[in-house]
């Protein structure tokens, strides 16, 4: 019979992965196997400065934490090895970095995740990280805005030019 203490220990980590799923923004799916430790610092150092939380979890547990969630079509990527990047902030961040590194280190491989609250496929998330950041898309936003402004601003200066001369 299990140890009252070892199912009180493992109730608390579903709760508490649980509670990353529910709050989380993105979170994504990897498996890890190959990478040596040298290529794992490097990408939990990367992961970090985007105030990205990593974790290899054992699959059993985020079931569990999975069916408290309603996330339960995220257990068909449930298997083998698996680490988990957990992003309140950045929808996008986890998926950038991931597939970033994946692309230069072959062993990392997207196995899916969830993103505000809809479980996404492996190439899903591939997708989503090809997007621009926020940064990037508000300043997309801005150029379109200014666009017709400028355009005015040029058409009053070609008239004035033309009236002067």
């Amino acid at each position: 019979m299990a140890n009252a203490k070892i199912i009180q220990g493992k109730e608390q980590a579903v709760a508490e992965i649980a509670a990353k799923l529910r709050e989380s923004s993105s979170t994504v799916v990897a498996d890890y196997r190959g990478l040596n430790v040298a290529q794992v610092t490097e990408l939990r150092k990367q992961l970090r400065e985007a105030n990205v939380e990593f974790q290899v979890l054992k699959n059993s547990l985020v079931r569990r934490a999975t069916a408290n969630t309603e996330l339960t079509d995220l257990d068909a990527v449930l298997a083998g090895p698996t680490a988990i990047a957990f992003s309140k902030e950045d929808a996008v961040a986890p998926a950038k970095i991931l597939a970033d590194f994946a692309k230069k280190n072959e062993a990392l491989k997207l196995k899916g995740g969830v993103v505000e609250g809809q479980v996404f496929s492996a190439d899903q998330i591939k997708a989503l990280a090809e997007l621009p950041s926020r940064e990037g898309l508000l300043s997309m936003l801005l150029s379109v805005l200014q666009a017709p402004m400028r355009n005015f601003a040029l058409a009053v200066k070609a008239v004035a030019e033309k009236q002067e001369a």
